[in-house]
Parts: structure tokens; sequence; C-alpha cells
């Protein structure tokens, strides 16, 4: 190659090639697939806390945002506590 070619990235395909709206749409359908009754973790919370638990293992403390800043893991618990009370449930 000459010293004028300037390097291209290839075009993007597939979900690169789509806009953050279009993948929700997809994953949404992906796991509104599976009837709730059946997704595991909606049956099982402790299989669900084990997992979050191990998941969390398998980073290294200096990678752990909330390890890093207390602030910020406060704020996402309250946040998650709101949600999930004020939703209704079925």
């Amino acid at each position: 190659m000459s010293k004028d070619t300037v390097d291209t990235p290839p075009p993007l395909r597939g979900f690169a090639a789509m806009n953050a709206e279009r993948r929700r749409e997809i994953a949404k359908k992906g796991g509104e697939s599976v009837p709730k009754e059946k997704r595991s973790f909606s049956r099982n919370p402790d299989l669900a806390a084990e997992a979050g638990r191990k998941g969390g293992q398998n980073v290294a403390p200096e990678d752990r945002s909330f390890s890093r800043n207390h602030a910020l893991a406060a704020r996402a618990g309250r946040k998650g506590g709101e949600t999930s009370h004020s939703a209704p449930r079925k």
C-alpha cells in the first residue's frame, strides 16, 4: 500500500448497522418469546441471587464501579427499589 492510501473501516453490518431503538425492539421480542412463568429466575429468586454473586465474583475488584463509587451504588439501589415497589404486581 502507498502512503497516500487511507485505511477505511469496513461498512457496518447486522446489529452494528442498526440504531439503538431497533436493537432494543429485537431484544425485547427475544425476551418476550419465553413465557414469564418459564423463566428460571422469575421462578427461583435464590437461583437469580446466586448467579448475580457468581457474576460479581468474576470481576476484578478494581473494575467494579460500585466498589469504587458508593454514592453510585446507593443511587442505583434506591432507583431499583423505587421501581420494583411502584410497579403493580401480577
